[in-house]
């Protein structure tokens, strides 16, 4: 999971993260930097890794965590790399709320169907998204959800999608 080191939604963090764990898959936490971050609301997190030495080919699924510190990584080289990475190693790619600009800026949305918070709805459509304001949507190996009121079902379609 990749989250902003200071800012990140916490319970777009918590709740996927307890449903992965439940599961029984690992999580791994990256942010620019490895330390303790900080969320939105204080949820402190240790970050695993950092983004610089993040593997796509290490991981089964990459997940970008929305929230106003997520706005770090619309067009940071590193995080759209490591959108583009996951898709040509066609893994799971999963962004919430505001971080699914990051996968538009990437221009990994275009002609896809994908939602996220309502206030970047016009970059996915710039981006030639088929944006469409729904709580969570799946195109293939791309799941995009608005916000903290579908993170747990976010979290659960992940999880079920890993599993197959």
């Amino acid at each position: 999971m990749i989250i902003a080191f200071n800012g990140f939604r916490d319970e777009e963090y918590a709740e996927p993260k307890a449903v992965f764990e439940q599961a029984g898959i690992e999580v791994i936490t990256a942010s620019t930097r490895v330390g303790t971050a900080k969320g939105k609301f204080g949820l402190p997190v240790q970050v695993d890794i950092a983004l610089e030495d993040l593997k796509v080919t290490d991981y089964q699924a990459v997940v970008f965590v929305g929230g106003p510190g997520s706005y770090d990584y619309f067009d940071d080289p590193a995080a759209q790399g490591i959108a583009n990475e996951t898709v040509k190693a066609n893994k799971i790619l999963a962004a919430i709320c505001a971080s699914v600009s990051i996968l538009a800026n990437a221009g990994l949305l275009k002609g896809k169907t994908a939602t996220c918070f309502s206030g970047e709805g016009y970059n996915l459509k710039a981006k030639g998204a088929n944006y469409t304001a729904k709580g969570l949507e799946i195109d293939g190996k791309i799941i995009t959800a608005d916000g903290p009121a579908h993170a747990k079902q976010f979290g659960q379609v992940i999880a079920k999608q890993l599993d197959q």
